[in-house]
């Protein structure tokens, strides 16, 4: 049973990452907001994902931890000092549980189901089938918070213009992930843009500088394709996210990043499955995944290398299964 919100007028959310992990625990952000009106709500990130949650105003102050072991101690101290009456834990790992140490009060933790997820992953044994979406999963930690019916957030400043010429209709590609096997083919990546251009909209490559490898060899395969990416810039991705029709990515960030400013989402799913939780949450959305994949999933983060060796979890998805996803939000 979760801690309940008697009494609190001073409250903490803990999520340090990553990027979709921190969209998706807006929605419990805006639940507390609505059912705490009058209370200060923290939020606690990692200073590369505080942008997701930089102009969000449900939050009082956002605290960003860094990997500076001073500025860790003194992160800690002003977290003791703020006299919290709950912290809700949504990370739940060892760095936190140093975070909050000096913390006597009440904390409210998710449940990770780790055990569940190492049942899945490596002996296909599902007990993640009934699993709600992780927003729902994240609520429970709090007795008696309900969600509402939206989906994730993410705000950006006042007036932010978005990098994609008004000519024309959008169709953005996200063809990065950190790791390999969530990763979609880059040559199915250029099918789908050249199926796209062909069809009379105009396409963008959106990603960080990490992609920005994939998304140039995408781009010279498909002339006519912008290639946004080689910037860590959230606001920037996101606003041109707002100015597209619909987005097709992997399981990653950017997935969760076009939900979280209610662009419809085709999503890849190679490695992972739905049941980990981290799926588009209350948003248009369409799943590319090979089910009948007795190997699936082999893991609930992904990684470097196919364990068999065929990737057919990827190589078995074409650029018109894709396409056929992509069109019902095109229509």
């Amino acid at each position: 049973m979760g801690k309940t919100l008697a009494g609190v007028g001073r409250l903490l959310v803990v999520r340090l990452s990553s990027l979709g992990d921190v969209l998706l625990a807006t929605p419990v952000v805006r639940a507390l907001r609505k059912k705490l009106p009058e209370a200060r709500i923290d939020f606690l990130v990692r200073d590369a994902f505080a942008d997701a949650l930089r102009h969000n105003p449900r939050i009082d102050n956002l605290y960003e931890l860094t990997r500076d072991e001073d500025a860790f101690a003194d992160l800690r101290e002003t977290l003791k000092q703020n006299r919290y009456d709950l912290v809700v834990d949504l990370q739940n790992n060892l760095r936190t549980k140093r975070l909050l140490l000096p913390y006597f009060g009440k904390v409210a933790t998710f449940d990770k189901r780790n055990f569940e997820k190492f049942l899945l992953a490596r002996f296909k044994v599902n007990r993640l089938a009934s699993a709600p979406p992780i927003p729902v999963r994240y609520a429970r930690a709090v007795s008696g918070l309900a969600l509402d019916d939206a989906g994730a957030e993410l705000f950006l400043p006042e007036g932010y213009p978005s990098p994609l010429p008004s000519d024309g209709e959008w169709v953005a590609l996200a063809p990065g992930a950190k790791h390999h096997t969530k990763r979609w083919l880059p040559e199915r990546y250029a099918e789908l843009a050249r199926t796209i251009l062909e069809a009379g909209y105009r396409v963008a490559l959106v990603g960080g500088k990490s992609d920005g490898e994939i998304c140039a060899s995408i781009a010279s395969e498909a002339p006519g394709a912008l290639d946004l990416s080689g910037e860590d810039d959230l606001f920037r991705v996101a606003a041109a996210l707002t100015s597209c029709r619909a987005v097709v990515g992997n399981d990653s960030g950017l997935t969760h990043v076009a939900a979280a400013v209610g662009t419809p989402v085709v999503v890849v799913f190679g490695a992972t499955v739905r049941e980990f939780g981290f799926f588009p949450y209350n948003v248009p959305h369409a799943v590319l995944e090979r089910n009948s994949l007795s190997c699936r999933p082999c893991s609930h983060i992904g990684g470097e290398r196919c364990p068999e060796s065929h990737f057919k979890c990827m190589t078995e998805i074409s650029a018109s299964d894709a396409f056929a996803k992509l069109k019902r939000f095109l229509a």
